[in-house]
């Protein structure tokens, strides 16, 4: 005798898939009008502070590296200016 209603616990894996899909669905959307807007306001200014922070990270290695082989350390080569258009 064929059944044609879903077993119970059919129906809550089903209903637990739909329930994920509309979650991922909300956090996809909060993603792409929140957050994506925000890191494109933003990038620009993190990617230079990342720069400034490896600059030093660099500048701190070849001191060491210097220091360690009782040499002078290279001067850091001058930060670019910001008001000059970059090639």
């Amino acid at each position: 005798m064929p059944n044609d209603q879903p077993r119970p616990w059919e129906q809550q894996l089903r209903d637990a898939a739909a329930r994920g899909e509309e979650e991922l669905h909300r956090v996809m959307r909060y993603i792409n009008d929140e957050v994506v807007p925000d890191i494109r306001r933003n990038g620009s200014e993190a990617l230079r502070a990342a720069a400034a922070e490896l600059q030093k990270l660099a500048q701190r290695m070849e001191d060491r590296h210097a220091a360690a082989s009782g040499q002078a350390a290279p001067a850091p080569d001058p930060a670019p200016d910001k008001d000059k258009p970059q090639p």
